[in-house]
């Protein structure tokens, strides 16, 4: 019987050592690279002009429009996942003439680990509604301020009206991202969106939201499809956002590698795991933060949007009357890039005819 024993020693030995590299095999892979700082020994330069916060961190911008001490509104504009500063749809097609005539300043930066602004390791919900506070009071803009968010942007959006409603001056938000997991929305309304979304979305979404730590193994290897919108899929559009496309793509040819410049994990991949993650509030829970009608709060959708299904927003619009909500029939996604969009979405938000 000895050399049973010893054999069945020899086995159970192999296998603690196997599990054990396996773990660690996995542990390294989950593990994201060190993000590569701009400004930092070799770490992409800085071209954009920066503010330094009150942690120390830098935020990239750009700036649109007439000169700042010359506005008479003063916009934040804040942009989508993978994307930057550049990326400021309604900046970019306005037309110059309405922007002279209104007297329109409009400010895009980079949202930390994009571009050139720094990652913050310590993000949250908050943190990024206080970035832009103080964004806009290192620039001058005043006791108010707009604020115009699109796509992922406009779901950050949400948080400005959480945490710091009595800076807004008006918000509008532009096809902004929904978590599938916010309590209070009907299970069915949210099962139906999910499931619209293509397969490889949902297993990318889930891994975000329960297995954050593995969001960078999930969109860098390469068993499984990854999220499509980290893979620039062109699955989930439209024939109208893709005739869109071509002209925004042309644009962003200029400065597409620097969006991701310092890292996949500290842009994307993070964003993803605060989007879809766990809140401490969700839409339905805010409150009108212009009782006398001193400014307004603006939601557009297109119907047909591949990316953001439209029953959350019609949802949230029911339950939040105080929204003056824009619903678009056949548009998609990018219906922000379309002729004239900019013009009216700008105008409704400023009030003016």
């Amino acid at each position: 019987m000895a050399p049973c024993y010893k054999f069945s020693g020899i086995l159970g030995t192999t296998l603690a050592v196997l599990v054990v590299g396996f773990l660690a095999w996995a542990y390294q892979v989950s593990q994201p690279p060190p993000p590569k700082i701009c400004g930092s020994p070799n770490g992409p330069p800085i071209t954009a002009p920066r503010i330094k916060l009150r942690d120390g961190r830098h935020l990239a911008y750009k700036e649109h429009g007439v000169p700042k001490d010359d506005s008479k509104y003063k916009i934040i504009f804040v942009h989508g996942f993978t994307s930057c500063r550049h990326d400021a749809v309604v900046a970019d097609t306005l037309s110059p003439d309405i922007v002279k005539e209104l007297g329109i300043y409009i400010v895009s930066f980079d949202r930390p680990g994009y571009g050139e602004s720094d990652p913050d390791p310590n993000r949250t919900l908050k943190s990024i509604a206080l970035d832009i506070e103080e964004f806009a009071d290192q620039l001058g803009l005043g006791s108010k301020f707009y604020v115009v968010g699109y796509s992922m942007g406009g779901q950050i959006t949400w948080n400005c009206l959480k945490y710091i409603p009595h800076r807004l001056a008006g918000i509008a938000l532009l096809a902004p991202v929904v978590n599938y997991w916010w309590p209070g929305f009907p299970a069915n309304i949210t099962a139906e969106a999910y499931s619209q979304m293509k397969l490889e979305d949902q297993w990318a979404l889930r891994v975000a939201h329960y297995t954050p730590w593995l969001t960078y193994w999930w969109n860098t290897q390469r068993w499984f499809p990854i999220c499509s919108a980290i893979s620039r899929s062109l699955h989930n559009f439209l024939k109208q956002d893709k005739e869109l496309l071509t002209k925004l793509l042309d644009n962003k040819d200029n400065y597409v590698a620097q969006v991701r410049q310092q890292g996949e994990y500290e842009s994307v991949h993070r964003d993803a795991n605060i989007a879809y993650g766990s809140w401490e509030y969700t839409p339905l829970d805010l409150q009108n933060p212009f009782p006398n009608n001193e400014g307004s709060v603006h939601l557009w959708q297109g119907v047909d949007d591949l990316f953001v299904n439209v029953t959350q927003q019609r949802f949230i619009a029911q339950n939040l009357p105080w929204i003056h909500y824009h619903e678009l029939p056949g548009s998609g996604h990018l219906f922000p890039h379309a002729d004239g969009m900019s013009k009216t979405i700008i105008k409704s938000l400023l009030g003016v005819k």
